[in-house]
């Protein structure tokens, strides 16, 4: 069994930063894409940003050249550095673990809130 914690969310003024951090436990974390999804209010979950095990990023249009993926498998974790946030950022962030590419997301964390004031 494998457990996503998320943390790092808060309140930030719009143009501000956060950095989100997601610490696996288990042992297939190094094996896994890794991606950050959000759900914003009466909208569906969308992914944000995706790392492979190699550590190759992929980014939704919303968010490049804003936000930053990032992983370290030697502590098992996952980060997503977010600067130049906007109201339209704000939404609940969850951290996912999938165990083999062109399947669905295995594991899901239980997410944190972020809210961007305008």
């Amino acid at each position: 069994q494998v457990q996503l914690a998320e943390s790092g969310g808060g309140l930030v003024q719009a143009g501000g930063s956060l950095r989100l951090s997601c610490a696996a436990s288990g042992s297939i974390f190094r094996s896994s894409m890794m991606g950050w999804y959000r759900q914003a209010p009466g909208k569906q979950r969308e992914l944000v940003a995706s790392i492979t095990s190699c550590g190759s990023p992929n980014y939704a249009d919303s968010v490049k050249g804003r936000f930053t993926i990032s992983r370290d498998n030697a502590k098992n974790s996952v980060y997503l550095q977010m600067n130049s946030l906007k109201p339209e950022d704000t939404a609940v962030y969850y951290c996912a673990a999938t165990r083999f590419l062109g399947s669905g997301v295995d594991y899901w964390g239980q997410g944190t809130r972020v809210t961007v004031s305008s």
